[in-house]
């Protein structure tokens, strides 16, 4: 479909990648990795026609559309969120245009058995059908999908985009890139600005996109649910493996130590060639050989090792000085600004050691909440208070805008360092991968991902006992992420941490605070515990009907000497009878979820064979054009909405 032949970019007579050749097909669902400044948003942009490369080219079949969501966007002003929205389907009102167009000009003519009027009949059937074909039926109701999947709420839909963060106006063009249904969608970073549900949301829909996708991100449980291969920029050279995340992650650590063996191999080789021309280079006897050699060497293609970084995994938090039991504590908090309610009656409960991750969707208090344990905000009621001997750490969400830009990396280290730490700033800057010349760079010309390991970098200057850490992989690459995540792994203070990233929180923490509708739940567990529960309780929510059209099957309606043999038991006997009235409910439950799923699972079946359907005659479509008939669009059209409504009806079931 998209063809990436011998694409080079170089800046200033260096190269940042040369030769990348490969072929986006229909349905290819790409992971573009590699570390960060390997070049992999420019490839994007160059893909999009956004940026012109130094050689090499891109070659876009005529008629195929190309979506494409930045890191960093210019938005739209002056229009509501559903009218922003509504703008995705330009494509369709101009075939609207078209349909009035010709149905005036053929009320308008006489003659009905002319070939000028027969060919406006064929062009009115050819318009009809494309926009049938697009959904020009149900635009309002797709564009309301697509939002409330990505998290806003009908209210949300009349108020004017302005009023959103460049969080959720990102939202807003994500969604008007999905409805415009592109044949290949380019996705950069897309997981920054979304929270947990609709993360899921977007992993679901792009699991069942009939179009090709291009996606980098630092998300791996997001890679392995959505991609199918994975290319990765290393070394200026592209390297495919047609396989997800995880399985690439283990077929790059094979690739790597055979190409250790044979780096190992070849450097002997020319350790013995060299030291036979050094021998004999002076004799006469020799020359020819020695020559022969010499032009050996010249022709031997060096072989490069893929970089591994292992000295950063040692990295630690400095111990922890003990605090009370208690470190943080709120009763009954609330929190408003202006006349909109964040959070009220929250209750939070941080004892020593705990590790505690804040989540929600965006906008619901994760933040305010961090804020006011740090005493940056107040609160209109209730107590917040900071347990004895506590000596907090604070990672904002924005702390890497915090940073002055006039200062070196050294100096950002420096300025705040006190007593026999000093000694140790080139180390700690070494463990966050500053090393070299990196340490001298002024702080302006790092780009997000820098910028954030040196603000966490600051954060190990004080022996803290109680971290607070808003959003702290955002803009973090993977290795930079698992560095930081080994080094809070071994940290033994208190850990309160606002993510959205799965894969980061998975083994990390051991208790959730959910923010939802403007209250504060707590779950015990992991991440991954957290959110089965929270399929659980969409599923309860789905089926109480079906729970509640058999009550009977709860609990039977007592006969009349049980009545009376009830009435004589004491209370205490009645209170141990309720684990059985617990587990009857929860057998009825179970029951109900296992039908759920067993829906879920045959709609999916048949997702899965429109889309093969669909296909197969797009397939055919190109092939043979002269199958382009009212009868084909029409037979089209009409598995489209099958699919469609299978869709609607499994996105009611998750």
């Amino acid at each position: 479909m998209v063809s990436i032949s011998n694409l080079e970019v170089s800046f200033n007579g260096t190269a940042l990648f040369e030769d990348v050749t490969f072929m986006v097909n229909p349905r290819d669902r790409i992971g573009l990795v590699g570390k960060n400044g390997a070049g992999k948003s420019t490839l994007l942009k160059i893909v999009k026609g956004l940026q012109t490369p130094t050689g090499g080219h891109v070659a876009i079949p005529d008629g195929v559309e190309v979506g494409y969501l930045p890191q960093i966007m210019k938005v739209a002003d002056g229009k509501t969120v559903m009218e922003e929205a509504m703008t995705a389907f330009a494509h369709l009102q101009e075939l609207e245009a078209r349909l009035e167009q010709i149905t005036r000009e053929l009320g308008e003519r006489t003659d009905y058995e002319s070939d000028a009027y027969m060919k406006l009949i064929e062009q009115l059937h050819e318009v009809n059908d494309r926009y049938h074909m697009l959904g020009g039926d149900n635009r309002e109701g797709q564009a309301e999908k697509a939002l409330m999947g990505l998290g806003f709420k009908r209210s949300d839909f009349t108020r004017q985009t302005t009023e959103f963060s460049g969080g959720w106006r990102m939202r807003i063009e994500l969604a008007k890139i999905l409805l415009q249904h592109p044949d290949l969608i380019l996705l950069d970073e897309p997981t920054n600005h979304l929270d947990i549900e609709s993360i899921q949301w977007l992993e679901d829909y792009l699991k069942n996109y009939t179009g090709a996708l291009v996606l980098i991100s630092h998300d791996r449980a997001f890679l392995d649910a959505v991609t199918n291969r994975t290319i990765e920029l290393l070394l200026g050279r592209a390297h495919d493996y047609r396989v997800s995340y995880s399985k690439y992650v283990v077929l790059r650590k094979e690739r790597r130590e055979q190409q250790l063996a044979a780096y190992t191999n070849q450097q002997k080789a020319i350790e013995k060639t060299e030291e036979f021309i050094e021998r004999f280079r002076y004799k006469a006897t020799k020359s020819n050989q020695v020559q022969s050699r010499i032009k050996q060497l010249e022709k031997i293609d060096r072989i490069e090792v893929d970089d591994e970084d292992t000295v950063a995994l040692n990295i630690k938090f400095p111990p922890a000085p003990r605090s009370g039991n208690v470190v943080y504590l709120a009763k009954d908090v609330q929190k408003r600004f202006d006349d909109k309610v964040i959070f009220s009656h929250a209750d939070i409960s941080v004892e020593r050691g705990e590790r505690i991750a804040f989540v929600g969707r965006n906008g619901e208090g994760k933040t305010t909440m961090s804020r006011i344990i740090v005493g940056q905000l107040p609160y209109e009621q209730g107590e917040s208070i900071l347990g004895h001997n506590v000596n907090l750490g604070y990672f904002a969400q924005n702390q890497d805008d915090l940073l002055n830009g006039d200062f070196t990396v050294y100096d950002t280290l420096e300025r705040v360092a006190t007593g026999e730490i000093r000694t140790k700033l080139r180390d700690i800057l070494g463990a966050f991968l500053f090393r070299g010349e990196d340490v001298d760079k002024k702080v302006r010309v790092l780009s997000g991902g820098e910028r954030s390991r040196l603000a966490m970098a600051r954060l190990m200057l004080e022996p803290y006992n109680l971290l607070v850490l808003d959003e702290p992989t955002n803009h973090m690459d993977m290795r930079s992420k698992d560095i930081l995540k080994n080094a809070l792994l071994k940290y033994d203070g208190t850990l309160i941490v606002v993510s959205h990233d799965r894969e980061f929180l998975d083994g990390l923490v051991d208790k959730i605070y959910e923010f939802r509708d403007g209250k504060v739940k707590e779950h015990l567990g992991g991440i991954w515990d957290f959110m089965q529960k929270l399929k659980l309780e969409s599923m309860r929510e789905l089926d109480a009907k079906v729970v509640a059209a058999a009550p009977e099957t709860v609990k039977a309606a007592p006969k009349k000497e049980e009545k009376k043999q009830e009435a004589e038991k004491p209370q205490t006997a009645k209170q141990e009878a309720k684990p059985e009235i617990s587990y009857a409910e929860k057998k009825e439950q179970d029951k109900a979820q296992r039908k759920l799923q067993k829906q879920r699972d045959d709609l999916e079946k048949q997702i899965e064979s429109c889309d093969a359907e669909l296909a197969r005659m797009d397939a055919e479509l190109v092939d043979e054009p002269t199958k382009a008939t009212a009868d084909f669009f029409e037979k089209y059209n009409a598995l489209k909405k099958q699919q469609e409504d299978l869709m609607w009806e499994w996105g009611k079931l998750i």
